[in-house]
């Protein structure tokens, strides 16, 4: 008899179960119903797929889009599969075929949108009450939520779903929603005694940064001019910016395309097909694209324009990376944005929802203003803990230092003591910049702070006055148009018994990769793709679906020479192997001969390790920098801890032990330098389980016992063997 990890490696390919999806799929296999929230490209579809394939009937999948639809469904197929959806896309006579496979039971899932199952007088309810259907799921669950950032009226029509199959287990899934939001998901769809299943929410492997959006266009060009083969997104507020940002890149040379609601229907899906395919590399757009994209290797996602709230910039930064490699979100950010969509987040006779929207919008703009983790906060925000210090955000990969700022301090605090509390944080940094803005009262251009903060620029006003609020010297209050008061504190700064302390930005410096790629033939890599876009014009589909970007990556790292050693690889499942693997092989057989190398598959433990900055067996080996370099000499010197080094180089101690673990490779650091060797072993059982592919997972399951250098170093060790 099969069994759910039977099907996960026979039928897709991969060793073992991530996150909570075997106690997921055994919910559902015990006729449970259950509510997911996991995160982007952690393998939601795996925990309705596997128990569809398991249980003795038909498995309907509630959809929002067409394209998630169709990418879903051309995936199961591809893996042998029977699989069909049903939208507005088939003609009548496709449309009637898969009718005719559902009633001689010949399709094992079915992919409907909300509106169809209860449209028409409920006559499709009927017909599927006809049918043996053993399980529901609901995709983008966030989307039946008033507070969820991406509502759909049609969804609401789901509330009715428990009471029409009241038998049949439902699996509600999202990607992302605060705790408001999944209560309310929770209450709306009326689930029985549901398990509910959180996973982390960190993406380990996209990388977050936020840049001051003045000027952007030629910091954005220089970027996309150093990853001209990469797919990615790009978001913009109005449909006007997407078709001129668009049009600007394509000038400059770049593939680019735009894609908004306004477009004509063919336009706009011949846009999204071009992008799925590789046929064009950038899209512009606005929200309306990307919701369900399953396109696995995009490269980046850009905001050129801010998010209205912490949810959507998750959603859509989560496009990216869904392969597991490194990916990048870059943001630029203005707070001439904020302005902006405060009058977006006003909801006419609906005070309440107002001001929801409206603290969303505002933690969105903390998240961009204060100068610590990213990653940390977007977690805290979703309720999960997190160090800080990831080593992968603009905020930790700049080293600070602290001046005395009780000057800027003072002159901030008297321009708000002068503007009696009464005016926003706009106006208060205008007036202390001394600006000529007609919206100046005349009366305040004679007042004597009027202008003594002109010599610094508006951008560092706003980081410090962000600064005095989070240390307390000044509070910022109302929802809907916020203004600076002083505090308790602010007469001790005033009157100069209380000295005040600000950041002053010092250096970039680089960070730990933890999602470290092994040394890789870049050449193979690239001949493989090829491969791969041959038959994906063949075949009529994304390049993707055949396989991702990792599982090349892999082929071209460990080398498989044989259909066994193929089946090792992850993405290869029975029907893949069989369908590519004498597509594939002879490419890397004849690669080898001609460099005379041999397999490298008892390298591979379970799923994927990888080392960052990678190149092939011919190129150079991953890059020693500066800043290792000093924690290496300050390390061997031998008079210094790890804890007093962190403390001396005014870094996380986490950084100096990822800074020694480069070193284990290369036998200048042991391994037992940095992990008591009682502590090897259980760290060495957790990165096989887990597949040696991210540290945060491992770091969880060990808790507090084991530190994130000690598993790098564990990681290191095992790279080296």
């Amino acid at each position: 008899m099969s069994t759910a990890l039977t099907i996960l490696q026979t039928k897709f390919g991969y060793a073992e179960f991530r996150h909570n999806q075997q106690d997921i799929i055994e919910t559902i296999l015990n006729k449970g119903d259950a509510f997911v929230l996991m995160p982007t490209g952690g393998g939601k579809s795996l925990c309705y797929q596997i128990p569809a394939l398991l249980l003795p009937g038909l498995t309907v999948v509630i959809s929002p889009l067409i394209a998630l639809m169709k990418d879903q469904v051309d995936a199961l197929r591809v893996n042998g599969i029977a699989a069909a959806y049903l939208n507005s896309s088939l003609d009548p006579e496709k449309r009637e075929q898969v009718f005719d496979d559902l009633r001689q039971n010949k399709l094992k899932l079915l992919y409907i949108a909300p509106e169809r199952l209860f449209g028409n007088e409920q006559s499709f309810v009927s017909f599927l009450k006809s049918l043996p259907v053993v399980l529901f799921a609901i995709d983008e669950a966030h989307c039946i939520s008033h507070w969820g950032h991406d509502f759909r009226p049609e969804y609401r029509l789901l509330s009715a779903l428990k009471h029409e199959f009241p038998h049949v287990p439902t699996i509600a899934l999202t990607a992302t929603a605060d705790e408001l939001t999944r209560k309310d998901i929770l209450n709306k769809l009326a689930l029985n005694s549901p398990r509910v299943f959180i996973s982390s929410f960190n993406r380990e492997n996209i990388y977050y940064y936020v840049e001051p959006k003045r000027n952007y266009y030629d910091r954005l060009v220089d970027y996309l001019s150093k990853h001209r083969d990469d797919s990615g997104i790009i978001y913009a507020l109005s449909r006007n910016s997407t078709e001129s940002l668009a049009a600007d890149l394509s000038a400059d040379g770049f593939s680019a395309l735009p894609y908004h609601a306004g477009l004509e229907n063919d336009i706009r899906k011949k846009h999204q097909e071009m992008f799925l395919r590789d046929e064009t590399k950038i899209i512009v757009a606005t929200i309306a694209f990307g919701m369900g994209i399953n396109k696995s290797n995009v490269r980046f996602v850009i905001h050129v324009d801010l998010p209205k709230n912490i949810e959507s910039y998750y959603q859509e930064t989560g496009r990216a990376g869904r392969d597991g490699l490194k990916s990048d979100a870059l943001l630029f950010y203005s707070g001439g944005d904020v302005i902006k969509l405060k009058k977006f987040a006003v909801i006419e006779d609906n005070p309440e929802q107002t001001n929801i929207m409206l603290r969303k919008l505002q933690q969105m703009a903390d998240l961009c203003e204060t100068p610590s983790c990213r990653r940390q906060r977007i977690l805290n925000y979703f309720g999960e803990d997190h160090p800080g210090d990831c080593a992968s955000c603009d905020a930790c990969l700049t080293q600070f230092e602290r001046m005395d700022g009780t000057t800027i301090a003072q002159k901030a605090l008297s321009a708000v003591a002068r503007l009696e509390g009464k005016y926003g944080l706009t106006y208060t940094i205008d007036f202390l910049r001394g600006s000529k803005s007609e919206k100046m009262k005349d009366y305040h251009r004679t007042l004597p702070t009027y202008g003594v903060g002109s010599d610094i620029s508006k951008e560092d006003w706003y980081r410090y006055f962000k600064e005095l609020i989070g240390q307390g010297y000044l509070q910022q209050t109302g929802d809907e148009y916020p203004v600076i008061k002083l505090t308790a504190l602010s007469p001790g700064v005033l009157k100069g018994e209380t000295k005040v302390s600000l950041i002053k930005t010092i250096e970039k410096r680089e960070g730990i990769d933890s999602n470290q790629y092994l040394p890789y033939e870049q050449e193979l890599f690239t001949n493989l793709k090829q491969i791969r876009a041959t038959l994906a014009t063949k075949e009529n589909m994304p390049a993707y679906i055949i396989l991702s970007d990792a599982t090349l990556l892999e082929l071209a790292t460990y080398l498989p020479l044989n259909l066994i050693e193929l089946r090792k690889i992850s993405g290869f499942g029975d029907v893949k192997v069989a369908r590519y693997g004498n597509q594939f092989l002879p490419a890397i057989v004849d690669y080898c001969r001609t460099h005379r190398l041999s397999s490298k598959i008892d390298q591979k433990i379970p799923k994927r390790e990888r080392k960052s900055n990678g190149v092939g067996a011919h190129g150079r080996a991953p890059k020693t920098t500066d800043t290792k370099l000093e924690s290496l000499r300050l390390f061997q010197a031998g008079k210094k801890s790890i804890e007093q080094i962190a403390a001396l180089r005014q870094l996380g101690q986490g950084t100096i032990e990822g800074h020694l673990a480069h070193f284990i490779p290369t036998g200048e650091i042991k391994i037992t330098d940095i992990v008591p060797a009682e502590k090897i072993p259980m760290i060495t059982e957790a990165v096989k389980r887990h597949g040696g592919y991210a540290a945060s997972p491992i770091k969880m399951e060990l808790g507090d016992a084991v530190s994130y250098g000690e598993i790098r170093a564990v990681m290191a060790h095992l790279l080296k063997k």
